[in-house]
């Protein structure tokens, strides 16, 4: 087939549009985290430690409503590239309803159930205890952080990339000043300690949705708030949503009980490298803030253009965000590494929980490039169609490879504590190999628009691509 000149200039251009506000969201939203982290280290870090597993838990409930994000997403921008305005409104509700029954269920769990989630998680009793209090409270933003997590999706799937970003910084700075204020007890206000930082994230989540909703409806945008469109799911159209979301639902949970049972291993090593996991686990927010923003560039830029039907020009950037994503990870990890010694010690940090610290945030560094990767071709797969591939190999390499290595290691060949974390990441060059292949076969392209689908075959067959 002829080939037609790649416009890298468009490219890049509506790269950056996307993945930048989404990029810097997640990069406030970090640093916030780190601003947190800073503060409670005052408290000692059993504290910082009793936060970080909590942080796990919440990851839980990210992994089982993210399956719906992603398989939501997918829909949006399809039905937003083939202008379907009766599908895209309809996909939004089914995808906020499924996301909400997961919110409600984890803040059940946080409120009511609080001393068996920390159970789960580590078997130091003063670290228990201090996580039951932050858990009481911070189940209250569970509800909110997933409505306004539901409402960013629709709207970056829009192309309105810069609402989230607005709600995003409102969020952080409310939640850096309400830590600062109920944390300590300035100015007036009661000295809460690790409560005031639960309570602090729930007044964050609430600014972040009054500032979406209130820009929404100032700017008349369309979709988000029509309810009449929401709720109305002919039977055929629950059953293509529920099948092109349950192979990444399944990943998203089966890969997030995985992650749990990992942490669980984490949970029960010494204090001080619980301190350095949670540490770490809030560096490793800046390289998936990151990645977020390519993430969301695939699922708008390769979706969008499926679903109009332009499957040559979704082909051609997919393949180019994997290898732009992977750079700039790359990038950022190296700066991490020349930056730790000021922000472990700013984040409480010393001794041996800091050569241990340094420690995760090498390994992660190298793991991280070809884990991003991977993460990149498997949400480019999604964005185009292609639910399956990239989840059912990363659920066998999980249960079959990663898990097994990581818990003989710690439980029956007694590795140190580095070696156990580092096989967390003993499948990445695997799977990466295998969804080369598959990126290139161009198989991933499974539009579910009607004008998508019109132009598939002619596609397929120009790429002798056989199904």
């Amino acid at each position: 087939m002829t080939k037609e000149k790649f416009n890298w200039r468009i490219f890049l251009k509506s790269i950056a549009i996307i993945a930048v506000p989404v990029a810097l969201q997640n990069l406030l939203t970090t640093t916030g985290s780190m601003i947190d982290t800073m503060m409670l280290a005052s408290l000692g870090e059993q504290t910082v430690g009793a936060v970080g597993l909590c942080a796990q838990f919440s990851s839980l409930m990210f992994s089982g409503y993210w399956g719906f994000v992603g398989g939501g997403m997918l829909f949006f921008a399809q039905y937003w590239g083939a202008k379907d305005d009766e599908n895209l409104p309809r996909s939004y509700g089914l995808t906020l309803a499924c996301m909400m029954t997961v919110g409600i269920l984890f803040a059940v769990l946080a409120l009511a159930f609080p001393s068996f989630v920390m159970g789960v998680y580590t078997d130091k009793e003063s670290i228990q205890q201090l996580g039951i209090q932050y858990l009481r409270v911070v189940g209250f933003a569970y509800p909110i952080q997933v409505l306004c997590m539901a409402m960013s999706a629709l709207l970056r799937s829009i192309e309105q990339v810069k609402i989230p970003l607005y709600g995003g910084i409102a969020s952080v700075f409310t939640n850096v000043l309400m830590n600062y204020l109920l944390i300590f007890g300035h100015f007036g206000f009661p000295r809460l300690g690790i409560v005031g930082a639960a309570l602090a994230t729930v007044l964050a989540a609430a600014v972040n949705l009054l500032v979406i909703s209130g820009f929404v409806l100032g700017k008349r945008l369309p979709y988000v708030f029509w309810f009449t469109k929401h709720f109305r799911w002919p039977r055929e159209f629950i059953a293509l949503y529920l099948r092109k979301c349950f192979p990444i639902l399944m990943n998203e949970i089966l890969i997030g009980v995985g992650n749990m049972l990992i942490n669980v291993v984490l949970g029960r090593q010494s204090e001080q490298a619980i301190a350095a996991v949670a540490v770490f686990r809030t560096l490793e927010g800046l390289v998936i803030g990151f990645f977020s923003g390519f993430s969301n560039a695939s699922s708008v830029l390769v979706g969008k253009e499926v679903g109009a039907g332009n499957h040559e020009t979704a082909f051609q950037r997919g393949k180019r965000l994997v290898y732009l994503c992977s750079g700039i990870i790359a990038a950022v990890c190296l700066l991490l590494n020349f930056a730790r010694w000021p922000l472990f010690h700013a984040m409480g940090l010393s001794g041996e929980s800091y050569r241990i610290g340094c420690g995760l945030l090498l390994i992660y560094s190298v793991a991280a490039v070809i884990r991003m990767g991977f993460w990149i071709q498997n949400d480019t797969y999604r964005a185009a169609g292609d639910a399956a591939f990239g989840s059912i190999l990363e659920i066998t390499f999980m249960y079959v490879l990663v898990l097994p290595c990581v818990y003989l290691s710690n439980f029956y060949f007694h590795a140190p504590f580095l070696v156990v974390f580092a096989l967390c990441y003993v499948d990445e060059p695997i799977r990466y190999a295998v969804m080369q292949k598959h990126l290139y076969s161009g198989k991933w392209i499974r539009p579910v628009s009607d004008t998508g689908q019109a132009t598939i075959e002619e596609f397929r067959r120009k790429r002798h691509i056989k199904i």
